[in-house]
């Protein structure tokens, strides 16, 4: 609680990364509910301007490395939850 905490993802692809490669990182509350988009990365990184996440997360990833990791800044208990990470690099997904 109140220290960035960085949540990993690592993915190996068949094609090589192109600009079509993209990243989706989406959040379920722990309490269920609907799940929710936190972060998405096309060439560049886009964070959410809306809901509890907003201005708090952050790109630490380099997809040349396989690496799609962010982190979050400032964690609450509320934001306890599911948190999944979803690469794509067309035409491998």
């Amino acid at each position: 609680i109140g220290e960035q905490v960085l949540l990993k993802c690592y993915f190996k692809s068949s094609s090589p990364i192109t600009d079509s490669l993209t990243v989706d990182w989406t959040y379920r509350p722990l309490t269920g509910g609907q799940m929710e988009t936190i972060f998405h990365y096309q060439s560049v990184p886009y964070t959410t301007t809306v809901g509890k996440f907003k201005d708090r997360i952050s790109w630490v990833g380099n997809v040349a490395r396989g690496d799609a990791s962010i982190a979050i800044q400032s964690p609450v208990m509320s934001d306890n939850g599911t948190f999944i990470c979803s690469v794509k690099n067309p035409p491998d997904v």
